[in-house]
């Protein structure tokens, strides 16, 4: 019997500053799935006067449309040795500067009215806390990135590493 298992050379190993840190995808919380759910029944509202099994055919096809749409919208949080990668943004961690965790209160007012408006967020309304984190880099405008995040210390923590 042939063996397919494939093991890399030691030439082709992940680099040690490509091994993740941390990484987390920013996935809709359940009430979400439910809203998607309502809002895919109106297919048989409106098409129900037709034909009921026209208007449950179409609820199922937008119900698939939002479901693919959220899952293809979800971002993910990826910290190696030298990147932080949030959604599609990429910035080396040398860049970074100091990290703060924010919950409650205090993160709807880094939502609203303490933000910048150069800053680059990443926030998701079914999820609270956020972090802040400093940008160094003299040649961008960004000050901050703010994102949202389930576990905040643990990003800190893989920020900090």
């Amino acid at each position: 019997m042939p063996d397919f298992s494939v093991t890399p050379p030691a030439s082709q190993s992940v680099p040690s500053d490509a091994a993740v840190l941390y990484t987390e995808k920013l996935w809709p919380n359940t009430w979400i799935w439910l809203i998607a759910a309502g809002f895919s029944s109106a297919g048989i509202l409106v098409l129900a006067p037709i034909s009921f099994g026209t208007g449950l055919t179409a609820a199922a096809v937008l119900f698939v449309i939002i479901a693919v749409l959220l899952v293809l919208s979800t971002p993910a949080i990826t910290v190696t040795r030298s990147t932080l990668q949030v959604g599609r943004a990429t910035i080396e961690r040398r860049f970074l500067g100091d990290a703060a965790a924010f919950r409650g209160k205090e993160a709807t007012a880094e939502r609203g009215t303490r933000l910048n408006g150069l800053a680059f967020l990443c926030i998701r309304g079914w999820i609270d806390p956020v972090v802040h984190i400093e940008i160094t880099d003299p040649s961008d405008r960004t000050p901050y990135w703010l994102t949202s995040t389930r576990h905040p210390e643990r990003l800190i923590a893989a920020l900090k590493s």
